[in-house]
């Protein structure tokens, strides 16, 4: 993992911090345009490890220290089935989902070359016949592990900072 590597906080490499900051923001443009595209099976497939933990929870529960999530799924097999389940179960209003991402921070690269990173993220939601609304603002929380020679995450955690949750809140995030 380039130059960075040691225990304990980010080295100050600053043309390997940006270069690894950048490949984060690319696989962030990439996770966000499945999920527009509303391609679930494809974003549990492709982003995610094996035993990935994936949650979607409220600031106020992640701060506590909480478990309780909105959306809360440990390994592919439960992401598959939430993608499943959102695709074939559920019926819901037409929608366009617009994902955006922003300040990718790398906060730690471990000895066992986890790349820890936060950003900022907000969901926009059209409804066919309505105006666009802000669907969710929130922070990811991120663990990054390298598997064959690209990015997947090991954990993501969404953190939303509003307390108002739509109704429609099944879809990832």
């Amino acid at each position: 993992m380039m130059a960075l590597k040691k225990a304990g906080a980010v080295q100050s490499n600053t043309a390997a911090l940006r270069e690894l900051r950048f490949e984060i923001e690319e696989f962030n443009v990439e996770y966000a345009r499945v999920l527009d595209d509303f391609d679930l099976m494809r974003w549990a497939e492709d982003f995610f490890t094996e035993d990935a933990f994936y949650r979607v929870t409220g600031r106020e529960n992640f701060e506590a220290g909480l478990p309780v999530g909105l959306i809360y799924c440990e390994g592919k097999p439960m992401l598959k089935d939430r993608a499943f389940a959102v695709l074939e179960t559920t019926t819901f209003a037409p929608r366009y989902l617009l994902h955006m991402n922003t300040n990718v921070r790398v906060t730690q690269v471990d000895a066992e070359d986890a790349v820890h990173s936060e950003s900022n993220y907000m969901v926009l939601e059209t409804l066919v016949e309505d105006k666009t609304r802000i669907f969710q603002v929130g922070r990811y929380i991120d663990t990054f592990v390298r598997e064959g020679g690209r990015l997947l995450l090991k954990k993501r955690d969404c953190v939303y900072d509003t307390l108002i949750i739509p109704n429609s809140m099944i879809f990832p995030v």
